[in-house]
């Protein structure tokens, strides 16, 4: 139950630990871990002796093995990637799926008629491993088949996971490093101990899943007594794919397929805002036929270190900064009267629409190396509407990010609100919590251009059952979105400077 619920957030939902979500898995785990336990009993998956994890000065052993299991783990995800990239070659793919699907399942046919250990999730042959019961020459070959067959299958068609194949691996890995090690060193390992430290580290490295690996094994066993060891490995080998990889292999896997994978409230805030909320409207434009002289001036006397250059129907051309005018400076007394606006303005000029979230901005900002983007209309791309800079898009989410913070932080005071009161919560800003004015009702957020003409924060409405009702166990709490319309008893609870506040009292009349 418990890897089941961290196999869950560390792989389905990302990392995304969010403490309504891990109590829905909490419930559904338990469920569903009852269930199976009534009607297949509560035996652990994996038997074995009672085994020791050796003196404590021989711990260094376990992290070498999960160094070993992290290279593994990292050649495996590489070998992947490169089977991956074989099946989706032109060539591969003009071979019908039946054929591809045929000539793997040949070679795993072949390969199980002289080691039928290697078919089926290979939980008997594990055991088998666990209880010193398997040569080394048969450990080593199940491992190679394994390794090689899994993503064959995966990629040609066949239907499976990499989770039963990952703890296979690391047994037959664990367990040869044990024989080895006590081979050639005279040691005295434990093979048991060593076979299951290697389950877990491969289980961990090939998924990047350290906490749920280290789970799974111990809940699998119902045996703590090697979780020290246990630990020390699966982040060893987890740590080693990391430095590689640098991300979780799900999410490379995802992203490689044109996935967007971006999460968090960071995004969330950039996403929430438009251009058009915080551009800034006045920018130096200039016809292209300008001479250069009259350029020199507009530009030195403009607070502006880049200029547009516009037609005579103010249509958007092109751009000059200050590092254009440089070299031209230098010949000035020469070209003044030869060159035009025209004849030095850079044609390709990035722009943003004014409708553009700054989620997309800031992500254009960090591929282009400019400060600033001239901002055009959703509705004719040829006009300038303003400017808008890096700077203004991170103060623009410096301000909303306090906001956030702050109703986070508050969540106690507007349970104490009462109608039309006001609390502060910071110098020089207020929450209110007010019923929604007439005027308001039947419109949205997006009409009433909310943000812009009040300069107010909604943190929440509050549905109230009735007008009578102002009692929080009896109102419903909504996250309104742009396009909600207020409807009557709606009480909303508002954020924003207390000068701003205070001029909601003029909404009643």
């Amino acid at each position: 139950p418990l890897g089941g619920i961290f196999f869950a957030l560390e792989i389905v939902l990302l990392n995304d630990f969010q403490s309504p979500t891990f109590s829905a898995l909490i419930l559904a785990s338990v469920s569903a871990s009852a269930v199976s336990r009534i009607f297949l009993g509560d035996t652990p998956a994996f038997l074995f002796e009672q085994i020791s994890i050796g003196p404590y000065n021989q711990l260094y052993l376990y992290a070498l093995l999960g160094i070993l299991s992290g290279i593994l783990s990292l050649a495996y995800v590489k070998y992947t990637e490169l089977v991956k990239s074989l099946f989706s070659s032109k060539k591969i793919k003009e071979i019908p799926l039946s054929v591809k699907m045929a000539v793997v399942g040949l070679l795993v046919g072949l390969a199980g008629y002289f080691y039928n250990d290697i078919f089926g999730i290979g939980y008997h042959a594990i055991n088998a491993i666990l209880a010193n019961s398997m040569t080394i020459k048969i450990a080593l070959i199940l491992l190679v088949l394994k390794f090689i067959l899994v993503p064959l299958v995966l990629q040609s068609g066949g239907f499976g996971g990499i989770f039963a194949p990952s703890l296979f691996m690391g047994a037959c890995f664990g367990y040869l490093f044990a024989v080895i090690m006590n081979a050639a060193w005279g040691l005295n390992l434990d093979t048991t101990t060593f076979t299951l430290v290697g389950m877990g580290s491969v289980l961990g490295g090939i998924n990047t899943i350290p906490i749920s690996s280290i789970l799974i094994l111990f809940e699998m066993t119902k045996d703590y007594s090697f979780i020290l060891p246990l630990m020390l490995a699966v982040v060893t080998s987890t740590m080693i794919v990391q430095f590689v990889i640098k991300g979780s292999v799900h999410v490379k896997s995802l992203e490689r397929q044109g996935f967007n994978i971006s999460q968090g409230r960071e995004t969330s805030i950039l996403r929430s805002i438009l251009v058009k909320d915080i551009m800034t409207e006045e920018c130096l434009l200039i016809p292209e036929n300008t001479p250069l002289k009259e350029l020199i001036e507009n530009l030195m006397n403009s607070p502006h270190s880049t200029l547009y250059t516009v037609d005579s129907e103010g249509n958007l051309r092109g751009k000059i900064t200050e590092n254009q005018l440089r070299p031209i400076i230098s010949e000035y007394e020469n070209i003044r009267e030869m060159l035009l606006v025209n004849d030095i303005a850079s044609k390709e000029v990035e722009t943003v629409l004014e409708n553009d979230d700054l989620d997309y901005v800031l992500r254009l900002f960090g591929k282009e190396n400019v400060d600033v983007f001239p901002v055009i209309s959703s509705e004719d791309h040829s006009k300038i509407l303003g400017t808008i800079n890096r700077q203004e898009v991170i103060a623009a989410y410096n301000k909303e990010s306090l906001k956030y913070n702050l109703a986070d932080g508050i969540a106690g005071e507007l349970k104490t609100l009462e109608k039309s009161k006001s609390s502060s919560v910071s110098d020089g800003y207020s929450i209110i919590e007010k019923i929604v004015p007439n005027k308001f009702i039947g419109h949205s957020l997006l009409e009433l251009d909310f943000r812009n003409r009040y300069d107010l924060q909604i943190l929440m409405i509050k549905k109230r059952r009735n007008e009578f009702d102002f009692e929080d166990e009896s109102s419903d709490v909504k996250i309104p979105g742009p396009n909600y319309l207020f409807k009557k008893n709606d009480i909303i609870v508002l954020f924003g400077k207390d000068e701003n506040i205070k001029k909601t009292k003029e909404w009643d009349k």
